[in-house]
């Protein structure tokens, strides 16, 4: 409520609007708050007209107040759940890169596979997508996507999906049907909208221009659009062809080196923190997080929460709602 009654008097000040992007930022992150207040507030309403209702011992009444009471434990789980997404950054957009990692060909479509996936997921929360560059694979699927995801508490939930993902099947693209093993690596960033400690200057980048190529190496455009940016300090390089002008792509490909510059930042924080601690830090390709396995059975399973499922083709088709809340309740906020 201090929150909220300091916002408030920031919403009244005459000159609010002498900066939109921080009157912006303000006006959101107050109407955030007293949406949850008010949710809040809501279900200690019905909780008590529920209790109301169970004191009067009218047995007429016990199938309503069961009804009620499944829905205010849900709403109870789901505000619960939202406890933990209280990262400085959770409430952000994110943006998601998709890679092919071991096995050829069939890495490369379970990557696109992966993609989809994460589409459907957010399709299913009515979140924006938005896709920035995409590699397209020899054969099959894709080498490499990012693409960015808008909606309230994107990165919260999809900061859960960061790691290795492998998948087990028979091979549609070997004439014996073999079974194979292929691997997807995900990463996730913050899409801060605010103002962030990352300083990029301008020297320090160098911007290529290219023709934006489709599958099959086919141009899109005739003339330059695509942009290249390398962070010569960092070696990280960001690519964006996903739109006609030379501008727009430009200002995407800079909203991802900024995203991954504030992740590089977090992570050297974060693993600063555990050596002090002690704790063995490993970021590599070996953080295997999920296996999807379509034969000879089909079962999804989490291996840093153990949480399973057998309809892979339901998580496949972005059915990932329980495997995120598994990980945040052991994670914790």
């Amino acid at each position: 409520m201090q929150r909220i009654a300091e916002l408030g008097k920031q919403a009244a000040a005459p000159d609010l609007w002498s900066d939109p992007q921080a009157a912006q930022r303000t006006m959101r992150e107050l109407a955030r708050l007293r949406e949850e207040v008010e949710s809040f507030d809501v279900i200690c309403s019905r909780a008590a007209d529920a209790r109301e209702l169970a004191e009067l011992g009218d047995e007429g009444l016990h199938e309503e107040l069961a009804v009620e009471t499944d829905q205010l434990t849900l709403a109870v789980e789901q505000l619960d759940l939202r406890s933990m997404l209280s990262g400085p950054y959770d409430r952000e957009d994110v943006i998601l890169a998709i890679h092919a990692g071991a096995g050829g060909t069939d890495a490369q479509d379970w990557a696109e596979m992966v993609q989809r996936m994460y589409l459907r997921w957010a399709e299913s929360r009515q979140f924006d997508t938005e896709v920035f560059s995409t590699t397209e694979g020899e054969e099959a699927g894709i080498k490499s996507v990012t693409l960015a995801i808008s909606g309230e508490y994107a990165y919260g939930y999809l900061r859960s999906e960061r790691g290795v993902h492998r998948l087990v099947r028979l091979s549609p693209f070997d004439a014996a049907h073999r079974r194979h093993t292929s691997f997807a690596l995900v990463e996730a960033w913050p899409d801060v909208s605010g103002p962030v400690e990352v300083e990029i200057k301008e020297s320090d980048l160098q911007i290529d221009r290219f023709r934006a190529a489709g599958a099959g190496g086919q141009h899109v455009q005739k003339n330059e659009t695509a942009i290249r940016i390398t962070h010569q300090p960092t070696g990280i390089t960001v690519s964006c062809q996903s739109e006609r002008s030379q501008k727009q792509n430009l200002e995407s490909a800079m909203k991802v080196l900024r995203a991954r510059l504030l992740a590089m930042e977090q992570e050297k924080q974060e693993a600063e923190v555990a050596a002090l601690k002690g704790v063995h830090v490993d970021a590599g390709w070996g953080n295997q997080i999920r296996s999807y396995v379509l034969h000879p059975y089909q079962m999804v399973k989490d291996h840093r929460t153990n949480w399973e499922m057998g309809n892979a083709t339901a998580v496949l088709d972005g059915r990932l709602d329980e495997f995120m809340d598994a990980y945040l309740r052991a994670v914790g906020p």
